[in-house]
């Protein structure tokens, strides 16, 4: 989860797109160049043989404006030793 956050903030799409499980993973990943991120928070994790559940908070300013914040209840898998994103709950 950490690493998909940094990636995010330094706007590193092959990486996402890489750890985003193939079922689910869009085309392309296009970033708004006024979004600023503030913060990751991991509030809960809990983790089965092949799959995980993180909840966490990211916080973030869009083109100057006040901090909001991203609350996500986030479902990964393994696959081929690998943990790949899968689907998120925003809340």
């Amino acid at each position: 989860m950490r690493s998909r956050y940094s990636a995010y903030v330094m706007q590193l799409a092959n990486y996402l797109l890489q750890t985003w499980h193939s079922s689910t993973r869009p085309e392309s990943i296009e970033f708004d160049a006024k979004t600023r991120w503030l913060g990751l928070s991991v509030l809960a994790h809990s983790e089965q043989a092949d799959s995980a559940q993180v909840e966490f908070v990211a916080r973030f300013a869009e083109g100057g404006g006040r901090a909001q914040r991203l609350h996500e209840v986030s479902q990964f898998v393994r696959v081929d030793a690998c943990w790949r994103y899968l689907e998120g709950a925003i809340s």
